[in-house]
């Protein structure tokens, strides 16, 4: 369920102040919202096969995928900069292959 209505509370999510991310992470967990959706898509995998191999509650993974698909500028703007950070560092990336990424998140859940 895409909605454009940002939540204030989340029972699973919450932000880490001594981050210089804005995204939210696991309540208890070093792990980002981001990872969770990005891996479960990546890897093919069902909300049910990541709950279980990142061992969540089934609740906290369907949060999390919410909580990306409402927030997908932020996260863009987040993986842009941290990209930026290490280039200006010297560390070699993989071209982004931007229209593939793009597609696979306007994809409906459901077809991914």
């Amino acid at each position: 369920m895409t909605t454009k209505v940002s939540k204030t509370q989340w029972k699973y999510l919450e932000p880490r102040p001594d981050s210089w991310r804005k995204q939210l992470y696991l309540k208890g967990r070093k792990l980002r919202a981001h990872i969770v959706w990005s891996d479960m898509l990546v890897n093919e995998m069902t909300p049910e096969e990541i709950a279980d191999s990142k061992d969540l509650p089934l609740a906290a993974v369907y949060e999390a995928i919410e909580y990306c698909e409402t927030h997908i500028e932020l996260l863009k703007q987040e993986a842009q900069e941290e990209r930026r950070y290490l280039e200006e560092r010297g560390v070699v990336l993989e071209p982004l292959n931007q229209s593939s990424v793009i597609s696979l998140l306007r994809q409906p859940r459901e077809n991914r």
